[in-house]
């Protein structure tokens, strides 16, 4: 090492509170870096009864059932904006959401009544906003915003007890007596020590990302006309193939092979056309670098479609997500794992919270062949997801809702999307409600007593 490197490492560790570590081996020097961070003492900011990690369709589900059962509840979310993917992530489409009732049905019939909802699936994301911040309100859900979940910590009996988060408010603490990790990812329940699974079982790849955009310029009459959009006049996929074919034309082959526009309303459509292969849900780089790839792919689609001029001269973007859709990340063990053979057999349990029809899928995980999905050849019967996949085995006062229960990697392309998780939050926010007012852990709470009270 020459000496202007020693003399700027020393000077580092004598300026920096903590320690800064550089490892010699031999004459070479290694690279990495370490640093000890200094320990602190933190106010903790709230002791609730119950506290959500991720606002997302889940987590609105999960807190504002806790709420209404009269569990003081806290929701925190690192987003500007309650809804994850259908807010953040522009997605725009409801995927599930039939015969659910709950509230999912309250959602469903909220936006139609607010006219945010031009078909039985699509919505305005901006009304959906506002719709997420009036019930979690009336509800009596305490949210906070523009907060991210750090760390946990357990008590001498492995209970979940304390939370970190971080925030323009700084390094804060809450604790409650249970604990919803709604994160997607799974985040808190990692925090927290909990095993978990993540990716095909055999390359461990996880399922690609995707960029969402909002359009205008367009009419639902051309869309229509020319097939490029899904309705009762267009069979199948065909819609998607016709849309690949005209991007294809202006010399973009998409990243995701079966693109799809989605009416929201006459002059508004949302986009869904990219795919981000061979990330990590978990690696801020890889999140960071397929965000900056897919906004610029979805740019460069809509420049050339516009240039070909026609039906598509005038139109634009509107907005890209803030929030890049992630279909996969840690699924927490949980007491039970739902299963392949589950979807096969169509099991039913008696614990039962919620009974998904999805089918099986899986976007292509490496983008090879034609960039589509696939079932994997699984015929799913419809089956339920037991309450005890909502809780977790390794440590108490916690539970999981959404795409991060306990499930295999082929469970998890079924009921990972947004209709199953709004009624597995509902769930959980009950069941979380009524371990905490008996002071209970969630375990110890039966799906009858909860759906008989």
């Amino acid at each position: 090492m020459k000496r202007r490197e020693i003399l700027q490492f020393g000077l580092a560790g004598a300026l920096f509170p903590g320690q800064i570590h550089s490892a010699f081996a031999g004459s070479g020097f290694q690279k990495e870096l370490t640093f000890e961070e200094p320990s602190r003492t933190l106010t903790v900011v709230e002791d609730v009864d119950v506290i959500v990690c991720g606002g997302g369709p889940a987590g609105i589900a999960a807190a504002i059932a806790s709420a209404r059962r009269g569990a003081r509840t806290r929701l925190i979310e690192f987003h500007g904006c309650l809804g994850g993917i259908w807010t953040a992530g522009l997605l725009s489409n409801l995927i599930e959401h039939e015969n659910k009732g709950g509230i999912m049905q309250e959602i469903l019939d909220a936006l139609n009544k607010s006219d945010a909802q031009v078909t039985a699936t699509n919505y305005d994301a901006e009304v959906m906003k506002v719709l997420l911040d009036q019930m979690c309100r009336d509800a009596g859900v305490d949210v906070r915003l523009h907060t991210r979940v750090v760390a946990a910590y357990t008590d001498s009996r492995n209970r979940l007890e304390t939370i970190i988060t971080e925030s323009q408010s700084g390094r804060e603490a809450w604790r409650a007596k249970t604990f919803i990790d709604t994160t997607g990812n799974g985040d808190l329940a990692a925090y927290a020590g909990c095993s978990f699974d993540m990716g095909h079982p055999r390359t461990g790849l996880i399922q690609p990302f995707s960029m969402m955009a909002i359009l205008t310029g367009i009419t639902k009459y051309d869309m229509v006309r020319n097939n490029f959009i899904k309705h009762d006049g267009v069979p199948g996929s065909q819609h998607k193939i016709n849309l690949r074919e005209e991007l294809r034309s202006v010399g973009m082959d998409p990243s995701y092979g079966m693109p799809t526009i989605f009416l929201i309303r006459d002059d508004l459509f949302a986009m869904m056309a990219n795919h981000q292969y061979n990330a990590s849900s978990l690696n801020a780089q890889d999140i960071t670098d397929a965000t900056i790839q897919s906004r610029r792919e979805v740019n460069v689609m809509i420049d050339r479609l516009r240039k070909k001029g026609g039906i598509w001269k005038d139109v634009r973007i509107v907005a890209t997500s803030e929030q890049i859709g992630m279909r996969e990340g840690r699924r927490v063990k949980g007491l039970y794992t739902v299963s392949k053979e589950d979807l096969i057999k169509g099991a039913t349990f008696e614990d039962a919270v919620c009974k998904v029809k999805f089918a099986v899928d899986i976007h292509s995980l490496d983008g090879s062949g034609d960039k589509g999905y696939s079932n994997d050849g699984i015929k799913v019967k419809p089956y339920d997801i037991p309450l005890r996949s909502l809780i977790s085995k390794d440590v108490g006062g916690l539970m999981m809702a959404g795409r991060c229960i306990s499930g295999d990697f082929f469970a998890h392309a079924s009921y990972r999307v947004t209709g199953n998780a709004v009624a597995m939050g509902e769930a959980a926010g009950k069941v979380a409600a009524k371990a905490s007012l008996t002071n209970r852990l969630a375990h110890e709470v039966s799906w009858k007593e909860v759906r008989e009270s």
